[in-house]
């Protein structure tokens, strides 16, 4: 009579999840562990792993020295155009945006009053100097008159007064009478500087005052222009010794992307004191900016090139890496990146010159660098891959004779790693197989006919 146990519905159901668990996990593993038919794929790995770079090479010729800032557009000369006198605005006389040259007519202001000023100052004028013409004819009368002893000191003296007190008088008419030309012919608003208009502030008719805060427009030089930028308090011996040199130091205006240059122009000041807050030198460059490249207020990244250096190896800059025993670099030969030690020279903002440690036109490695040791194998982008068995490329090593798998492993139709092969075929356990002996049911022996 059975007497074990009967397994209950939710036993029975635990146990098959447990087992259809470990049947996934097993296709899976077997999955994974599948080496890929195609040629292996790059990856990241150790050992012998192979891992995919990117290189450049060696390359000779001139390197040149440069400070790289961020600068902005200023002009030389900004001028607010303001009348000088009040009045009503006649005629606006200037297209905004346009450029002007000094002295251009930009608006008129009524003239009437002014023309009136004048004509009031130039009829007083007209009087005063009719009063001394007849002061001075007396004046010569009693000259004469004196010299005859007909009048007395006192009456030649005080004509004499008479014609000075009428020459000041007219002098100081002819002054109201300039002083009325004058602003007679502010009433004519006309340009001050050379440069590019922005727009109206006021519209013709309206009622204007002297010197009004706004101003009518504004007029700002862009040709000649200016870029202000900064240096560092580290480069600033440099650039003062190349400034000092005698050259006039070329400076380039580029994008934001630095690809292209705008302009080019020239350093011309240096400003007498490095600020504390920022530990930086403010410099101005002028640029001719004749095509209106550079706009005013607009940022720019700035080049300066301090000096050149001819015949000289460089390298880019991210491809040299520093250790413990100096600057290195990851060469490439026979598909393998060995280090090799350099000696560095000047650096540029993106390449460094290589005094000792390479020659021209060796490939050394930019990137990937990450991913190597020396002397690894690696496959260089847009080289052609070299094929390698599958078996090879997962495990680091050559694959074994026979098409033999992992160390431990069976191979098809071969024998077990570090076994000897069983006579009659090494099946296993299995009656019929080999000629193996296997237990009876009853517990005796029972032995199996060869084949």
């Amino acid at each position: 009579m059975n007497n074990s146990p009967r397994l209950s519905g939710a036993q029975k159901a635990l146990i098959w999840a447990v087992i259809a668990l470990i049947f996934i996990a097993g296709i899976w593993y077997v999955l994974i562990r599948t080496p890929p038919s195609a040629a292996p794929t790059m990856r990241r790995g150790f050992g012998g792993m192979t891992s995919s770079v990117s290189v450049v090479p060696v390359q000779k010729g001139g390197l040149e020295v440069q400070i790289r800032s961020i600068g902005t557009v200023t002009p030389l000369n900004t001028v607010i155009v303001r009348s000088r006198v009040g009045g009503v605005l006649n005629k606006i006389a200037f297209t905004e945006g346009a450029e002007v040259a000094k002295g251009d007519l930009l608006a008129i202001i009524d003239p009437d009053p002014y023309r009136a000023q004048l004509d009031q100052a130039l009829g007083q004028l007209q009087q005063n100097q009719a009063q001394l013409e007849n002061a001075e004819v007396d004046l010569k009368l009693y000259q004469g008159l004196y010299e005859e002893d007909s009048i007395a000191r006192q009456q030649l003296d005080s004509q004499a007064a008479l014609v000075r007190e009428l020459q000041g008088a007219n002098k100081s008419q002819q002054a109201l009478v300039d002083d009325a030309r004058l602003e007679l012919s502010w009433t004519r608003i006309e340009a001050p500087i050379a440069g590019r208009l922005g727009l109206r502030q006021v519209d013709a008719g309206n009622l204007i005052t002297a010197n009004d805060t706004d101003g009518l427009v504004t007029i700002t030089q862009t040709k000649p222009i200016a870029v202000l930028f900064t240096v560092p308090e580290v480069e600033v011996s440099a650039l003062v010794k190349a400034f000092n040199g005698g050259e006039p130091l070329r400076v380039e205006a580029l994008n934001r992307n630095e690809q292209t240059v705008i302009a080019t122009g020239k350093l011309v000041t240096l400003d007498n004191q490095i600020d504390t807050t920022t530990g930086t030198l403010r410099v101005r460059a002028v640029f001719e900016n004749a095509d209106n490249e550079l706009f005013p207020n607009q940022f720019v990244n700035v080049r300066l090139r301090l000096t050149s250096i001819d015949d000289v190896l460089t390298v880019p800059a991210d491809a040299v890496q520093h250790g413990s025993q100096g600057s290195y670099v990851y060469v490439i030969e026979d598909s393998k990146a060995y280090i090799r030690q350099v000696t560095t020279g000047i650096v540029d903002s993106d390449r460094v010159a290589i005094t000792d440690g390479l020659q021209p036109g060796e490939r050394i490695v930019l990137e990937g660098l990450d991913r190597l040791r020396d002397g690894r194998t690696v496959i260089v982008e847009g080289d052609e891959p070299v094929a390698m068995p599958a078996q090879q490329e997962r495990s680091g090593r050559p694959e074994r004779p026979g098409g033999g798998m992992r160390e431990g492993n069976r191979g098809e139709g071969g024998p077990r790693d570090g076994m000897p092969k069983r006579e009659g075929g090494g099946k296993g356990m299995k009656g019929g197989e080999g000629g193996q002996s296997r237990p009876s049911r009853d517990g005796g022996p029972s032995t199996s006919p060869a084949n």
